[in-house]
């Protein structure tokens, strides 16, 4: 006989994501690559915690930051563990580097969404290997690319125009912070999902760091925030 209702052992889908959390952003400098995320995690519209660690280390050579989901990302964060130890066991001297890295992930999220099934994040990879550096990015459907900066979420709106006007190759690690910290004021001042704590991870031939949580300093006496309906003329 069918079974019309279904029963708990069905496969079960995420239809929406439940606790998120919000833009990424980064970007080649002279030695290697910076990221930066807040730490904010989302529950629908309610900022439920501020202690979420969005960006991570992914074996020697890679740093990840991620938009979305966040048990979806720690699902990512499994999978890729499980990557980087089947590489570390055939203890060839050989390891996985960004570029591989970067190509399983869009692998894994193209197949998922195939499974109408999608892991609900989009994910900026970046690493140095061998001199080489490499910055790409990947959304919930596979859609990829490899460029100079990236961001997820609003920041692909509001930071990357920033960033095509005041990025240059031979920025320094100090410039290089300073315009992802510029980046991510802008996000702070329009994206509601942000808050003010944000990590900046860096990747070097040497290794990665990520620094502490920290806040920045922020001016909210702008004429258009005190009265943001002067001048805006219409029915209401």
């Amino acid at each position: 006989m069918i079974n019309l209702i279904g029963s708990e052992s069905d496969s079960q889908r995420t239809l929406y994501p439940y606790v998120t959390g919000t833009s990424v952003v980064g970007i080649k400098y002279k030695d290697g690559i910076l990221l930066a995320a807040d730490m904010g995690g989302s529950y629908g519209s309610t900022l439920r915690y501020k202690t979420v660690e969005r960006l991570k280390k992914v074996g020697k050579h890679s740093i990840i930051g991620a938009s979305g989901e966040i048990s979806d990302f720690q699902e990512i964060m499994r999978n890729l563990d499980e990557l980087i130890l089947y590489d570390n066991m055939w203890d060839d001297g050989n390891s996985l580097g960004p570029k591989e890295v970067h190509n399983y992930l869009t692998r894994m999220m193209y197949n998922r969404r195939n499974k109408f099934n999608p892991l609900w994040n989009s994910l900026v990879l970046g690493g140095v290997k061998n001199g080489q550096k490499y910055l790409g990015t990947v959304s919930m459907i596979g859609v990829h690319y490899e460029d100079n900066h990236v961001a997820t979420g609003f920041g692909n709106h509001l930071a990357r125009p920033l960033l095509r006007n005041e990025w240059h190759a031979d920025m320094t690690f100090e410039e290089g912070v300073k315009l992802l910290e510029k980046c991510m004021r802008v996000l702070l001042y329009r994206d509601r999902s942000a808050v003010n704590k944000l990590q900046i991870a860096k990747i070097t031939e040497e290794g990665v760091t990520i620094t502490q949580p920290y806040a920045l300093k922020t001016f909210w006496n702008f004429s258009a925030f005190l009265n943001p309906t002067a001048g805006a003329e219409g029915s209401w």
